[in-house]
């Protein structure tokens, strides 16, 4: 990888590199697959969208490929991930329909983070500061929507504490720390760049959030850093939850505290237990008021 503004420059630099790879493969007896092998170029400049660049190996060009993939994640050339996060929905779309056909909140509780969540955090520290987070936003607020049963006026900032489900927002943030937490290790990849000064960090894409400035923000805002990402992700939400002026703090005043339900008891026939029956007046009013508050906002 090699940064610069001159391209001719930057074709010599890698092909200089790929010069001291050769001679690296040559001393251990290993050969380079060029078939499998792509070169690739990350920049802002709309004109030099098509451009592609002449790389060399053994006298032999290696075939330049606009979108690489890395991981299973396709990399554009300003690196916004918009067409990895439209795949990503997709597949979250498909993993939702499940949850469709189940029933009972504590199940639909269980089953969503792992159907949803789990796939929409794949490789998180990556993109998850793109501008297109919102495309996958849209499915988890449906996979909401199925636990807590409510309706589309409900302002999806409600919908992870009704469901007692962490905001993806915060499992990305506290996917980002896990990996710079194991970044911080001598002899990681990463350990290099996480512990050089922040001045010294140069940005190659000008608008984009690279992880390793943030990596050392979240790392230095932390005031425990034997702190483990889960809960540090938990108690961000819960500051974010306690600053938020709602009327919902009367009923859920904690994050890990799940919303009262009116379900009827198990051994309960027919649609309408006998308790329900006893306090209609007492169930009518908590119903309209929680209504109320869940329509908060949308007026």
């Amino acid at each position: 990888m090699h940064a610069d503004g001159d391209w001719q420059a930057v074709e010599g630099a890698l092909n200089k590199h790929m010069a001291t790879v050769g001679e690296y493969l040559q001393t251990w007896k290993l050969k380079l697959s060029t078939t499998k092998t792509v070169s690739a170029a990350f920049h802002l400049y709309n004109k030099e969208a098509k451009r592609e660049r002449k790389d060399n190996f053994n006298n032999e060009t290696l075939p330049f490929c606009f979108e690489p993939r890395n991981l299973r994640v396709p990399l554009d050339r300003s690196l916004t991930y918009r067409r990895h996060l439209k795949s990503l929905r997709k597949k979250l779309t498909s993993r939702v329909a499940p949850l469709r056909r189940l029933a009972g909140a504590t199940t639909l509780r269980t089953a969503t983070p792992t159907l949803v969540h789990s796939t929409a955090e794949y490789c998180a520290p990556v993109w998850c500061r793109s501008a297109h987070t919102r495309l996958i936003d849209h499915a988890i607020n449906d996979a909401l929507r199925l636990v807590t049963v409510c309706l589309c006026p409900t302002p999806a900032d409600n919908l992870p504490i009704l469901a007692g489900i962490q905001r993806a927002e915060f499992s990305r943030n506290g996917a980002t720390l896990s990996l710079a937490g194991r970044a911080m290790e001598p002899g990681h990849l990463l350990y290099s760049a996480l512990t050089r000064p922040s001045s010294a960090v140069a940005l190659r894409l000008k608008t984009r959030h690279p992880f390793v400035p943030v990596a050392q923000h979240i790392i230095n805002s932390s005031d425990n850093n034997n702190i483990r990402a889960a809960q540090w992700a938990d108690h961000q939400w819960y500051l974010k939850w306690a600053d938020r002026p709602t009327g919902l703090h009367i009923f859920i005043p904690d994050t890990g505290t799940h919303p009262p339900r009116n379900d009827p008891p198990k051994n309960s026939v027919g649609p309408v237990s006998a308790a329900q029956k006893n306090k209609p007046s007492t169930m009518m009013s908590t119903n309209v008021q929680s209504i109320d508050l869940l329509m908060e906002g949308t007026a």
